[in-house]
């Protein structure tokens, strides 16, 4: 199969409102356009269930060599999307949500990579999932779309690969729900994955995270406006619930530190005297943030996305399978592994991170292990700390070398 790379649209295919668009940052692929995949095989799930037939949306940056083995997948977290880098060639603002780690020159560097991003089953953002059409029905899936496993998503991704004549990637990558997926992929599929890069995640949920989910999805489920999953059809969206939800998971993502510095106990318009209003408005700042972040959140989402995602989170325990001996579980995996945490991240704390590590040990797998202090809770992995990049980008300029990839040309043009 011939590869395929991302280019940028020629001069010719530029149309007027696109020449009107800012210009490229230094550092970024540019203005990118998805493709979707479908795929015809139908695909088992762990649940039992088949999908007879979906679509995948996927981004890729940079060229695929021609021995195809400078491939590197990206997996996305929760409320993440395939759009890894790089500006929506139809809304400029959309700039990828990994966008400071992947690029020219940067830590996973576009010159020398070919990145995937790929939008998992079940999202809302192109691929198939609740919001598409139930072939079976012409309507669609909602709650009875198939519940799916972080396994699930690997087995989906493989095809990806498959699509892209890629038998083996030079790294699979991913923060979160996404090190979840990376993690499986080093045990699901040892002898497609060279390197594994597991950054602020974890083997297994603990009874608090799952607590967590189960807040948030009950606060969708008794919306008046789910209605089991089918608020399509009554042309109403669950937007409370769905609000209640985001501010739930949003304050796991941030550290005491970071909303204290944030907001403090600032209120955002006291009465006249400078005094409390005694009532349940949004007083303080940290709740306008909140509801901020929830109603905006609630505009692009899915309810019934959440839903499975979350569930997905829960059921991810690869150590079940072997009476709870995670070093057991990985004793499959042939990778190389970088692992990644962050002090201040009680989500995913760094000693869900050391777990791992210890596990890994006990197999003799190479494994580099960087704990960052810093500041920005579990979204620090979203961020763009220093130290936490330069980890990164040390450890694909090593995978660069193992492969011949050559040096690594930096942002300002001076090999690095």
């Amino acid at each position: 199969m011939t590869p395929v790379a991302f280019s940028s649209p020629s001069v010719s295919d530029v149309t007027p409102a696109q020449s009107a668009r800012p210009p490229v940052p230094t550092g970024s692929v540019g203005y990118v356009t998805p493709q979707f995949l479908a795929f015809d095989e139908p695909l088992t799930l762990s649940s039992g269930q088949v999908l007879s037939s979906y679509t995948l949306a996927v981004e890729t940056y940079g060229t695929l060599n021609a021995q195809c083995s400078n491939a590197v997948l990206v997996c996305h977290a929760l409320n993440a999307s395939h759009h890894v880098a790089g500006m929506d060639a139809d809304d400029p603002d959309q700039i990828g949500w990994w966008d400071n780690m992947v690029g020219p020159g940067k830590a996973v560097d576009t010159d020398r990579f070919f990145v995937i991003g790929v939008n998992n089953l079940g999202s809302c953002f192109g691929s198939t999932g609740p919001t598409t059409l139930n072939p079976a029905t012409g309507e669609p899936w909602g709650a009875a779309f198939p519940l799916l496993t972080v396994e699930d998503w690997v087995h989906a991704q493989a095809r990806v690969a498959d699509h892209f004549g890629i038998q083996r990637f030079a790294a699979v990558m991913g923060g979160s729900l996404g090190g979840m997926q990376a993690l499986s992929w080093a045990i699901t599929c040892p002898e497609r994955v060279g390197d594994c890069i597991v950054v602020a995640s974890t083997a297994r949920l603990t009874a608090q995270n799952i607590a967590f989910n189960e807040v948030a999805r009950r606060a969708i489920l008794t919306d008046p406006d789910f209605h089991d999953g089918d608020y399509y059809a009554h042309g109403v969206v669950p937007t409370h619930g769905l609000s209640v939800a985001r501010m739930v998971g949003h304050i796991t993502y941030q550290s005491d530190e970071v909303m204290a510095s944030k907001f403090g106990r600032a209120q955002r318009a006291p009465n006249a005297n400078g005094d409390y209003r005694y009532n349940y408005d949004v007083e303080f700042e940290v709740e306008s943030y909140l509801r901020y972040q929830g109603e905006k959140f609630s505009r692009y989402f899915d309810a019934n996305t959440y839903l499975l995602l979350t569930r997905a989170l829960d059921y991810f325990d690869p150590a079940r399978a072997t009476g709870g001996d995670l070093a057991r579980a990985l004793a499959p995996t042939q990778a190389r592994f970088l692992l990644v945490s962050f002090s201040t991240d009680w989500r995913f704390a760094p000693e869900h991170s050391r777990e791992i590590v210890q596990a890994l040990l006990k197999n003799q797998r190479e494994v580099t292990y960087a704990e960052i202090d810093a500041p920005h809770g579990h979204d620090a992995f979203l961020l763009g700390d220093p130290r936490y990049h330069a980890i990164v980008q040390g450890y694909y300029d090593q995978i660069a070398s193992r492969l011949g990839l050559g040096a690594r040309q930096s942002t300002t043009g001076v090999l690095a």
